[in-house]
C-alpha cells in the first residue's frame, strides 16, 4: 500500500479542517483529490508530506509513519507544493544540483530528470527567466531528484495555459506509468485525462471515492441543452416534471433535471403546448464536472 489514511482529523482553531478522512491508494493507482476551496485538499497533503502534524488519527506512506518516521518518508515522497517554492536568481542546473546535495543523490540523476521532465532547451536558464509551464517543470524534476517511490502534487497545473496544461499532463500520466501519483487540481478535464480514481472530499469529509467511470454511472442528474425558434419565459419550464434549474446562454436553455429517465420526450411535448419549435436539441454527456456538483452542492 501506497498510502494509507485512518481517521485523520486536524483544527484550525474552532475550523474542522479534516473530520476522520479515510482512504487507502495501492501502488501504481494515479488518483486525483478533488473539493471545493477550503474543502481540507492542502491540509491534508501537507500532512502526508508532515510539514505538518494531524490532531488525530494515522497516515503511512511507503509503509512510514508520517508521524514517527517523518525523514523515512520525506526520503520516499515526491512533493510539489501549490505554490511552488523556487530560487528564481539561480539557474536551472544550479537549483537542481542544490536540491541534489540536500538529498544526496548522485550528479547523474540531474540530467535524468532534466531529460524526464522535457527541461533540456532551458536547462541553461534562470529560473526566473522561464514560463509558468518550464517552472513547473523544474518543481516535478526536484519532486523527482531522490526518485521517489510516490509523487504528491498539489495544483500542479494552476495558471498554466491550454498548451502548457497539455504538456504537464502528458508528463504526468508519463510519470505516474512507474510510481502511485496523488494530485489535487480543479480542472476536471485533467483529472478524467489523467487518474485513475477520484476521491472527493467536502468540508473536512470524504463524500465519494470510486473510478471515474463507476461515479459517472451513479449521477443523478441530468442536463438536456435546447434552443427555441422565439424567446422564453423562464417561468414556463415550471410546467416539466423533474426541472430544477434552467439556464439561458444566449439563445440555448440548459435544462436540469433530477431524473435517470430521458427527459428529452417531455422537452418536446412542452415546446407543442407552448407554440415552439426547436431548432437545437441535446443531452449533454455526464462527467466528472457533473459528479462534483452532485456530491459537492
Amino acid at each position: 500500500m501506497s498510502i494509507e489514511v485512518q481517521n485523520i482529523s486536524k483544527n484550525y482553531g474552532s475550523q474542522k479542517a479534516l473530520d476522520a478522512v479515510s482512504f487507502t491508494i495501492n501502488k501504481g493507482e494515479i488518483v486525483g483529490f478533488l473539493g471545493p476551496n477550503g474543502a481540507g485538499k492542502s491540509t491534508l497533503m501537507k500532512i502526508l508530506t508532515t510539514f505538518i502534524s494531524a490532531d488525530g488519527g494515522t497516515a503511512k506512506v511507503n509503509g512510514y509513519d508520517v508521524t514517527t518516521q517523518a525523514l523515512e518518508v520525506q526520503k520516499s515522497v515526491g512533493y510539489l507544493p501549490e505554490h511552488n517554492p523556487l530560487y528564481l536568481d539561480l539557474y536551472v542546473r544550479e537549483y537542481l544540483t542544490f536540491n541534489a546535495d540536500v538529498y544526496k543523490v548522485a550528479k547523474t540523476r540531474i540530467d535524468e530528470v532534466i531529460a524526464l521532465t522535457g527541461l533540456t532547451p532551458e536547462a541553461h536558464k534562470k529560473i526566473g527567466q522561464l514560463s509558468k509551464g518550464y517552472r513547473q517543470r523544474v518543481g516535478l524534476a526536484t519532486a523527482l531528484l531522490h526518485n521517489p517511490d510516490v509523487l504528491i502534487l498539489d495544483e500542479p497545473t494552476t495558471g498554466l495555459d491550454p498548451n502548457q496544461l497539455v504538456e504537464i499532463r502528458d508528463l504526468i500520466k508519463n510519470i505516474g506509468k512507474d510510481k502511485t501519483v496523488f494530485l489535487s487540481t480543479h480542472i476536471m478535464q485533467e483529472v478524467e485525462a489523467i487518474c485513475d480514481r477520484v476521491i472527493i472530499i467536502n468540508k473536512g469529509k470524504i463524500v465519494t471515492d470510486n473510478t471515474i467511470e463507476n461515479l459517472v454511472q451513479e449521477v443523478v442528474e441530468q442536463v438536456i441543452e435546447v434552443a427555441f425558434d422565439q424567446s422564453v419565459a423562464e417561468s414556463l419550464f415550471q410546467q416539466i416534471p423533474d426541472l430544477t434549474q434552467a439556464i439561458n446562454n444566449d439563445s440555448t436553455w440548459e435544462l436540469t433535471f433530477t431524473t435517470h429517465e430521458d427527459r428529452r420526450t417531455q422537452v418536446f411535448d412542452f415546446a407543442q403546448a407552448n407554440g415552439l419549435k426547436i431548432l437545437q436539441l441535446s443531452l449533454k454527456s455526464k462527467n466528472l464536472e457533473s459528479v462534483f456538483r452532485e456530491k459537492t452542492k
